[in-house]
């Protein structure tokens, strides 16, 4: 089997290949275990074509390195998810259809997609912020680390840094969180945020990881 395979134009500190003619798929996996990563083939075209109309393209901040969890090429990780919310968060409200289109231009397994659609129960259309939250428990091992993905991908901060995002923004995320495992209470999910809150205020209303990944809590 042949495929024709191109190099995703990442930023200036990450490695650039314009054109790669790929053997295989076993190829493609191999130069993806050495940290170049591989994109579909019809990629250049989905780049020039999202620069075209204003849209954000389809390219990840920086080499992302798999999880300990994940096989490479094996499905979502942050940084594609990143790349979803820019291209469709602006919208605020997202046809299924839309969604499904752009996750397909990420070579994302259609068998995932699925699988988070059916976390909740969404119609035509998805509200965006929920589908971001559910995306984030997927990469998250509990609401806690689902939580730090948000954070991570919605904050302006650089990288490495407090990873601040509004209070409103992580009690929407968190509360959504706990309504969809269905076994937290919701006195339990009430006294964290208000504790979350507390700190909050000192901050200008802004969340940090540390306000949040050192406390106790039932859902670690």
């Amino acid at each position: 089997m042949r495929a024709a395979c191109r190099v995703l134009p990442f930023l200036p500190r990450s490695v650039q290949i314009h054109s790669l003619n790929c053997k295989s798929v076993y190829f493609c996996a191999g130069v993806m275990a050495m940290g170049i990563e591989v994109y579909c083939s019809s990629h250049s075209l989905r780049y020039f074509s999202a620069l075209s109309k204003g849209e954000p393209p389809p390219v990840k901040e920086r080499i992302e390195m798999p999880l300990a969890t994940e096989k490479t090429g094996a499905g979502l990780t942050p940084g594609l998810l990143k790349i979803l919310h820019k291209q469709l968060s602006p919208k605020g409200t997202v046809s299924v259809a839309e969604l499904k289109e752009k996750w397909k231009h990420l070579c994302l397994p259609e068998d995932q997609l699925k699988a988070i659609l059916q976390l909740d129960n969404f119609g035509e259309e998805v509200e965006w912020m929920k589908f971001l939250a559910l995306g984030c428990s997927v990469l998250g091992g509990s609401l806690l680390s689902s939580m730090k993905h948000a954070c991570e991908i919605l904050t302006r901060d650089p990288e490495g840094g407090a990873a601040r995002i509004p209070f409103e923004t992580f009690s929407f995320l968190y509360s959504y969180l706990a309504s969809i495992d269905g076994e937290i209470p919701e006195q339990k999910t009430e006294a964290f945020l208000h504790k979350i809150k507390e700190q909050a205020d000192q901050q200008t209303g802004m969340v940090l990881l540390r306000n949040f990944l050192t406390q106790p809590s039932t859902l670690l």
